[in-house]
This record gives C-alpha cells, structure tokens and sequence, in this order.
C-alpha cells in the first residue's frame, strides 16, 4: 500500500488534505516523543569513542533501528514500527493482524440485524424510497419495532414518532454503510441488492458480508456524522490501537474511563482536535467523543464489544463499561502476543 502524500485526502475519510488532518496528528505525537529519544541516544552515546563520522552515525541507524522495534509501554507492548503499521496500514499488515474475508462461524451484531431487516425489505421487487431518496416510512417504523423491541420503541419515541429515516438514526447509518460497500443501490427508482450482496448472500451469507461491513465502517464512513462533537478524525484513524486495546483487557468488564486513559496517554496530541470547554476538564470532551464514537457507535454497533451504560451518582450523569465479544475474535487474528 502506497504512502499517502500531503496533498492527497486524508484516508480517514474526513475529506481534508492529509496534512491537515491526521499527518498533524502524527506529526504532533512524534514530536511529543523526539524529546525523548534524543536523551536517551545522548545517555547510550556515553562513553563511546567514535573515530568517524560514519561510525557515529551506524551507531545511530543501529540505536534507532533496535528503539522502534522494542515495545513501548505507551503503546501496550506494540512498538513504535508497529504502531506505525497500526495507524497507516491497518488492513494491510498481516505480520500484525489478519482480517479473514470469510468469518469461521455465522457473526452476531447490531448492524447485522439491521442489514437483515432490509435486505428482506428489499427482496426481489426492490423497496421504493421517499421523494428524498431515502427509505419509506412504514419500513423505518417496523425496522424500529422489530430492532428495539415494543417497550423500547416507546421509550426512544416518547417525543415524536419515527417519520424519516433519520429519525431512526442506526438503520440510518446501516442504510449508508450498506451502500458505501456495494451491497444495494438504486436502479429504476428502487433500492435493489447489488449482485455482489446476492452472490455473497447465497455462498457464505453475513460471514463474507460482514468482514467487509467492517472496513467500510471502519475507513469510509465518517464517525463524526453520528454525534456533534468536533471532527477529530484521528480518534478513527487509530480504530485498530482501540480494538487491540480492547482485545488485550476485554475479557473482563472495565469502565469506559480505562480505555479513554489509556488512549490519551498513547495519543496526548489528541486533545488538540477537540474543543475545550470553560467550566470542563481539558480532557472532558475528548473522553465524552471518545466512548460515543468509538466504544459505543463503533465497537458496540458492529459487535466487536459489549457496552453498557452505568447511571452516575448525579442526575442525568452516566457512564459506561465495556467488555470484548467474541467477534472480536472472529474478525480480527491478531499476530502479536498480548
């Protein structure tokens, strides 16, 4: 996979050019470490007698070379060439992590669900869409009941009805991730499944489907469409650190908190893509985006992860705790010890 250029847009999907979005971000969190490194190349330099340049220097190749491949604890035992990988070429590093394009057992998750109800919607004489081009009411109402069930459908509707799509926010964003990967498009003023849905549909069904629902999702679909918080893009362009955070300390349930923290302490330069609030805590709104985005919208959403709300000790105050599924598993092979 080629580097991509400065000028090129940024592969997180924010629409900007990539030095003005996650090349800065990058660019921040090596300088951040260049402090560092110099220190610690000054303190192995100690006592060494060099009679070159040359020697000076393939001390320093050979420093630096054994510095980016040992582990770092900022980054949970991934080193600093990894991470690299991580960020940059997250589905192109099989040396680090495998994404099977078929699962090994039939996958579990709330976008799955939903993609069912409309792929039956559809079936074979298609699904006409509003005059806006989204899809019909009647639908939106029954795909709601039949995804939250009758008491929850009251409680999500307590103050006005399902009318649009966009009232129901997660058919929404299935509908768009959906069409983002090929799977349905209109043709003659209908929603239709492509032919690749069908042909994937009667081979291996949502065990092919959904390795491929997860890459769009993942690097087409613009996380920040689904909250109000600012753009921060790199929140989603180190979608894989999260996961393999995830995949490391799932097996138990822990608070949101632990894998915002443990985020911020690898990527500090975060905090500069959010905006910061008088009366918060610098990193309020980094963590409030962080669990929506990608604990709750992605992880949760995509069956990665279990999260859970936790009412807080004042009113309207909440919090989260998440524990890994077996998706998780399922989707990712990782090729490094935890």
């Amino acid at each position: 996979m080629a580097q991509t250029g400065r000028n090129e847009p940024c592969p997180c999907g924010s629409g900007k050019k990539y030095k003005k979005c996650c090349l800065e971000q990058e660019q921040s969190t090596a300088r951040n470490t260049a402090a560092g490194v110099s220190t610690e190349l000054q303190q192995a330099m100690d006592g060494h007698e060099f009679n070159s340049l040359e020697e000076a220097q393939a001390f320093t190749d050979n420093f630096m070379g054994q510095r980016n491949q040992k582990p770092s604890d900022d980054f949970h035992g991934l080193s600093p060439e990894q991470m690299h990988h991580v960020l940059n070429f997250p589905f192109t590093s099989p040396h680090l992590v495998d994404f099977p394009e078929k699962l090994e057992s039939l996958p579990d998750a709330p976008i799955l669900s939903l993609l069912t109800l409309l792929v039956e919607a559809i079936g074979e004489k298609g699904l006409k869409p509003t005059a806006k081009g989204n899809l019909p009411r009647n639908f939106c109402r029954e795909a709601a009941l039949a995804y939250w069930d009758e008491e929850t459908y009251k409680r999500y509707t307590r103050f006005g009805n399902v009318n649009k799509e966009e009232d129901f926010f997660e058919l929404h964003v299935t509908r768009v991730v959906v069409e983002l990967a090929g799977l349905i498009r209109k043709y003659k003023g209908r929603f239709i499944l492509s032919r690749e849905c069908r042909r994937l549909l009667s081979n291996d069904g949502l065990q092919s489907i959904y390795p491929r629902l997860l890459k769009v999702y993942a690097e087409q679909f613009n996380w920040g469409y689904r909250d109000g918080y600012a753009e921060a893009p790199f929140i989603q362009h180190a979608f894989l650190f999260s996961l393999y955070l995830i995949n490391r300390y799932g097996d138990d349930w822990r608070p949101a908190a632990f894998y915002e923290d443990n985020f911020l302490q690898a990527f500090p330069a975060v905090l500069d893509e959010v905006e910061h609030y008088p009366d918060c805590p610098p990193d309020w709104a980094f963590r409030s985006c962080y669990t929506l985005r990608t604990l709750v919208n992605f992880a949760d959403f995509m069956g990665l992860a279990k999260v859970e709300r936790v009412d807080g000790k004042k009113l309207y105050e909440y919090n989260y705790r998440v524990k890994k599924l077996p998706l998780l598993n399922l989707a990712l092979h990782w090729n490094v010890l935890m």
